[in-house]
This record gives C-alpha cells, sequence and structure tokens, in this order.
C-alpha cells in the first residue's frame, strides 16, 4: 500500500468518526457503529505498522492514536438508555446494567492513549504503547458486546 493511499485512508477514517460524533445526536445506534468502524480501520493500520507489514510513520501513529482518543472521549454520549435495542446493535445490556463501570473503561483506555502519544517516538515505542492501548478493546467487547 503506497504512502498516499494510507493518508487518505486514515483521512477517511478521520471523517467517518467525526461524521460518527454528529449522528450520536440523532441516532447513537449508528453514531457507535460509525465510530467503531473507523476505530477498526485504524487498528487495521495501526497492526500493519506494528508488525512492520508497512513502513513506521510517526505521523500515522499518531493520528490512529487520535482516533482512538476520540472514540474513547465520545463513547459516554453513545449508549443513552434510549439505544439499548434496534439498530442491529450489538451492544450488550451489561452496559445499561452497569454504566459507572462501562465508563470507567473509556477513561482508562483514554489515560492509556494519552501516555500512548506520549511514549510513541519510533517504531519500538509504538509498538509497546499499541499493544497496550489495543487489549483494552477486545476485554471491552468481550464484556460489553454481543456476539453477533
Amino acid at each position: 500500500m503506497n504512502r498516499h493511499f494510507r493518508t487518505l485512508a486514515l483521512a477517511g477514517v478521520t471523517t467517518c468518526l467525526l461524521a460518527g460524533i454528529v449522528a450520536a445526536q440523532t441516532d447513537p445506534i449508528a453514531a457507535r457503529r460509525g465510530v467503531m468502524k473507523g476505530v477498526g480501520a485504524a487498528t487495521r493500520t495501526g497492526s500493519q505498522m506494528a508488525k512492520a507489514e508497512i513502513p513506521f510513520d510517526l505521523a500515522k501513529a499518531q493520528e490512529i492514536l487520535k482516533i482512538y482518543a476520540m472514540a474513547a472521549d465520545t463513547a459516554h454520549t453513545q449508549f443513552p438508555e434510549t439505544s439499548k435495542t434496534g439498530g442491529e446493535t450489538t451492544a450488550s445490556p451489561k452496559i445499561w446494567e452497569s454504566q459507572a463501570e462501562f465508563r470507567a473503561r473509556f477513561d482508562e483506555w483514554a489515560a492509556d492513549i494519552r501516555k500512548a502519544a506520549d511514549a510513541t517516538k519510533d517504531l519500538p515505542t509504538f509498538q509497546a504503547s499499541f499493544g497496550t492501548v489495543t487489549k483494552a478493546c477486545g476485554s471491552c467487547h468481550n464484556t460489553y458486546r454481543i456476539k453477533a
């Protein structure tokens, strides 16, 4: 994948993420789906860099972490009571049964993302930070997502 394409891809991810934030005001299920798709796309690029399948690029690494940070910061608004069902949601009822714990997970993730952004200077530091940040994704999905 050439450099220009990756830049366009990350720009597209950011645009989707921002559109998802705007959509949260009218359709929180669609909004969180959009945000999570953006996170997934950023994770694919980050994984490729971490595995040295594509060249490491500090600016792209920081952009990936910014996408994660936007997702973590907006998560509190994307799971209102009115979005428990419908819209083909895969959100588990556990989210609403333990809102404080659920929200704390995003707050912890946001703190880890800030640390990762500060620590990432080169490929080895990105690999370490990226691994830490993405572990939270799987942990949260295992607890708060219904497997479709």
